[in-house]
């Protein structure tokens, strides 16, 4: 199964404090682990929403608004795709995770949908297009 984990922002990631020199390399010891263990399939930090976008859709219309947006405690600050036996395997190996923040904070973990999650309305043809799709990205890496 495949989880997406995700670090969630603080005030002080919103407000672009960068880590410790010490806290990368916490991190990066985690990250090596997770990547010897075949855990991790991707992983990344994310700049404060004041430099992102939302596009909020209303039928065919299309709004732009910019960052920064003012609720932290919904915000992402980074993430992790990892390849795991059971979500209770990925609550182990976040329980290890240094502390991605100063103080307080807080890491979500969210199954990914797999193909057979969408039962019969993800046809033969939708597959076979999934599965070219796939392999385009992956030839890309």
């Amino acid at each position: 199964m495949r989880v997406m984990v995700i670090v969630k922002a603080t005030q002080d990631s919103e407000a672009g404090v960068m880590p410790s020199q010490e806290l990368l390399t916490a991190m990066g010891n985690f990250n090596e682990e997770l990547v010897k263990a075949g855990i991790m399939l991707a992983g990344e930090g994310l700049h404060s929403s004041a430099r992102g976008k939302r596009v909020r859709f209303s039928g065919s219309s299309r709004t732009v608004i910019d960052g920064p947006f003012a609720e932290t405690k919904e915000l992402i600050a980074g993430f992790w795709i990892w390849q795991v036996k059971s979500m209770d395997e990925a609550v182990e190996w976040v329980k290890r995770c240094p502390n991605p923040m100063p103080g307080e904070s807080e890491i979500e973990i969210r199954q990914i949908f797999e193909n057979e999650d969408f039962g019969e309305e993800f046809t033969p043809e939708l597959r076979e297009q999934e599965d070219r799709l796939r392999a385009e990205v992956a030839a890309r890496q």
